[in-house]
């Protein structure tokens, strides 16, 4: 199955209109960690999952692809 999760998360940062530096300081992790994860070059854990999917007030099938809405 393909890794939505990279696309969903750039393309919710850029509908929110933020730079990777400041969704950093708000999951408080450094920047390498958001492009890394907006690259595919790694994922965040289970619990950072959750507060990205709270930050951006979707659902966690819809940040992993698994759902349209």
């Amino acid at each position: 199955m393909e890794n939505k999760f990279k696309e969903r998360l750039k393309e919710l940062r850029n509908e929110k209109r933020i730079l990777q530096a400041e969704l950093a300081k708000d999951m408080k992790v450094c920047k390498s960690a958001i492009s890394g994860w907006e690259v595919g070059r790694n994922q965040p854990d289970y619990d950072l999952l959750i507060k990205l999917a709270d930050y951006f007030d979707v659902s966690l099938d819809y940040l992993l692809g698994k759902k349209e809405y």
